[in-house]
């Protein structure tokens, strides 16, 4: 445990305000200034290219990207030595190249990074780990600046909202440290006017605080994980909470099915809309006002494959693997998301010569379930910086049970075995056994992923 979140745990709920809004203003300027609004007003122009336009900027961008792979990066100069992989790269084409794996990642994501910048500050991000262990993912300032932008114009906007109005946010933060808090479940960053709900107190009996929260601080919109606004949204229906106006609910982390929208809908009385991205920024898709999920050409190159290889025809479910655009200090060419999705053989009515996917497969998590009802989500964050843990499972098998199996390194011991204890038990309470078991591999499934999550509870 850091000192800065020793200090946070300690601290009265007033003081962990002004941490949290200290470190809003931080972000606000790391996030909105300087390059920010170039890469704004570069988004909203190319929103209007027709095919052809996208094609020819795809191209300029792809060669570019892949002429600094060959030349710059470790990783790939030393692994496309094969002569007709290196032309390829500098012909701008993506046949020929091999796909990239999310172990090679873990194994060493410095060797992703170029050698000719040492851009300062950087931005070291984990991801959630949904196939079981994080991914560090670096960005430059002017990256994370572009990839907020992105997400100003093609999703807040195209939802009619923006990061400029008051919003509330659920996300793997531990917002609120207690695991047997009474409340309040949520921190408030003044700076930007942002509420950060804790995932892991949702439950019926705190459903309440929840929307007073909205209410106090005139939140407009709403994004985050998809599975947390549902489950409050249940509870909201449920008690027959009274709920503030909202503009929007824009979702991510985890498939939106058609049932969650209605009943987000139901509760929250405005539109849900979906986002579709990773931390990598592997890939970027938004709907627009009509529904559709169109995927950003600017942000990333994205193939839906055959298990050959060969480009699924519209309305046929494949892989997804991307090549991303926008971010060439650590660039991750044709990367295995895992995912599968199809495209949507229909173009949109909006005019917007953007690619359309029709469907995203998967990505939904299961919940586990505290004694008290509380429901979490994103549970499998607790191995993120746990370096002597390959390979992590949660799994539920009552109430009061948790299994976590971990396929560990030669490093691991009794320590990390109490740090990971903590972390369920600092989730869920103090009152949860927690089991730690060391496995040698954990099984996939047919499509070669295991679930980070299970839980053996009925919801």
């Amino acid at each position: 445990m850091g000192n800065l979140e020793g200090l946070y745990k300690q601290s009265p709920t007033w003081l962990q305000n002004a941490m949290v809004s200290s470190y809003g203003t931080y972000w606000r300027w790391a996030r909105f200034s300087g390059s920010y609004k170039q890469h704004e007003d570069g988004y909203r122009l190319r929103e209007s290219f027709d095919l052809p336009g996208w094609q020819q900027y795809q191209q300029q961008q792809l060669k570019g990207l892949l002429s600094i792979c060959v030349r710059h990066v470790p990783y790939y100069r030393q692994n496309w030595s094969l002569r007709q992989v290196k032309l390829a790269a500098e012909n701008g084409q993506l046949e020929g190249i091999p796909f990239l794996e999310k172990d090679a990642i873990r194994a060493n994501a410095d060797q992703f990074l170029r050698q000719d910048q040492k851009p300062f500050p950087n931005f070291r991000f984990h991801t959630s780990g949904t196939t079981g262990t994080p991914i560090d993912c670096t960005y430059s300032l002017s990256e994370l600046r572009n990839s907020m932008a992105l997400r100003e114009v093609r999703s807040a906007n195209w939802a009619g909202v923006s990061f400029r109005l008051p919003r509330a946010t659920f996300s793997g933060r531990m917002a609120e440290p207690d695991p047997d808090s009474k409340g309040p479940y949520y921190r408030y960053n003044a700076a930007e006017r942002q509420v950060y709900f804790s995932a892991f107190h949702l439950r019926p009996d705190t459903a309440r605080d929840y929307v007073e929260a909205l209410h106090r601080h005139k939140v407009q919109w709403m994004t985050g994980y998809a599975v947390s606004y549902y489950l409050l949204a249940k509870f909201i229906l449920d008690q027959k909470i009274q709920v503030p106006p909202l503009k929007a609910i824009i979702t991510t982390s985890e498939k939106l099915t058609l049932e969650m929208r209605r009943v987000m809908q139901d509760a929250y009385h405005c539109r849900v809309y979906q986002e579709y991205s990773t931390v990598e920024n592997a890939l970027f898709a938004s709907e627009c006002e009509l529904g559709r999920l169109h995927v950003s050409p600017d942000a990333a190159v994205v193939e839906i494959l055959r298990p050959d290889g060969c480009q699924c025809e519209a309305g046929e479910v494949g892989e997804v693997v991307t090549t991303c655009l926008m971010r060439t200090y650590q660039p991750l060419v044709r990367f295995r998301l895992g995912d599968l999705a199809s495209w949507d053989p229909q173009p949109c009515p909006c005019g917007r010569s953007m690619p359309v996917i029709q469907e995203v497969v998967g990505r939904i998590e299961d919940v586990v379930i505290g004694s008290d009802g509380r429901q979490m989500v994103r549970f499998h964050g607790i191995f993120v910086d746990q370096p002597h843990v390959i390979e992590g499972q949660i799994i539920q098998e009552t109430l009061s049970t948790i299994m976590v199996k971990v396929v560990p390194t030669a490093n691991f011991n009794g320590d990390d075995v109490q740090d990971i204890i903590h972390r369920v038990q600092q989730r869920m309470g103090h009152e949860v056994h927690v089991q730690v078991e060391c496995v040698n591999e954990i099984p996939r499934t047919a499509s070669g992923k295991f679930q980070a999550v299970i839980s053996k509870v009925p919801s």
